[in-house]
């Protein structure tokens, strides 16, 4: 038995936008849809699972797809460390109050 999971209305909208951007690059290109499924190596329903936004298809699907169309360029940013805000902030929130040197033997001068 599958075991589902509830994803999010945020999430699910983002991906149903991703699906359509990736659907109207597709159309923009005159790719057929057999021919994208071809390239990307998976079956023609799962494209349409992909141009749906659907949240079970696996990310390297999407990602196929979406290096199909050249449109991988900020791929691998999605998730970029830099552009964590709220990590960012929660990081500063650790540092330490004041420095301190560390204090240690001259071993020279004993």
């Amino acid at each position: 038995m599958r075991k589902t999971s509830i994803i999010p209305i945020p999430v699910q909208k983002a991906l149903q936008k991703l699906g359509t951007d990736i659907k109207e690059a597709r159309i923009r290109r005159r790719i057929s849809m057999e021919l994208m499924a071809k390239r990307a190596g998976i079956t023609r329903p799962t494209l349409t699972k992909v141009e749906q936004g659907d949240s079970a298809t696996s990310i390297g699907i999407y990602a196929k797809v979406i290096f199909i169309l050249g449109l991988d360029k900020n791929l691998a940013d999605i998730a970029d460390i830099r552009n964590d805000i709220v990590g960012i902030m929660i990081d500063s929130d650790n540092l330490p109050k004041r420095a301190r040197t560390k204090k240690y033997k001259d071993t020279n001068n004993e």
